[in-house]
């Protein structure tokens, strides 16, 4: 059995029009490709691979999304200044702090985020 790590994360979402506007404005930083699914699902894919970035939608049992205790998206970035970059559009987009831009353990360079439906969210940097 192969591991291939390379996957993407679906965050769930109650307002699909709003999380769009927001991961729109956030991701454009990155020019992904984005794909509308369906009428629950958006996607955006990466511009060097096709892979997926991220996924939102509305949870398909109908229920209200809601995050989970310990649940975070984490989105590597190829530099310090672009954690930044992305941290400060997504507090510009109305997105909480929880936890600005720095130095973490041993080469780790992180900063943390909820987004508009209590999502968490990581931009990082290794090295």
């Amino acid at each position: 059995m192969s591991v291939n790590f390379k996957g993407y994360s679906t965050i769930g979402t109650n307002n699909k029009e709003a999380a769009e506007t927001f991961y729109d404005a956030l991701l454009a930083q990155l020019e992904p490709k984005k794909l509308l699914a369906n009428d629950r699902i958006t996607m955006w894919l990466s511009k060097e691979d096709g892979s997926v970035i991220l996924a939102i939608a509305i949870p398909y049992d109908g229920n209200t999304a809601h995050h989970g205790n310990g649940t975070m998206k984490a989105i590597a970035l190829g530099s310090h200044d672009e954690v930044i970059s992305m941290y400060d559009k997504a507090i510009e987009l109305g997105a909480k702090d929880d936890g600005a831009p720095g130095m973490r353990a041993g080469q780790f360079y992180g900063a943390y985020v909820y987004d508009l439906d209590g999502n968490k969210l990581c931009f990082f940097n290794m090295g």
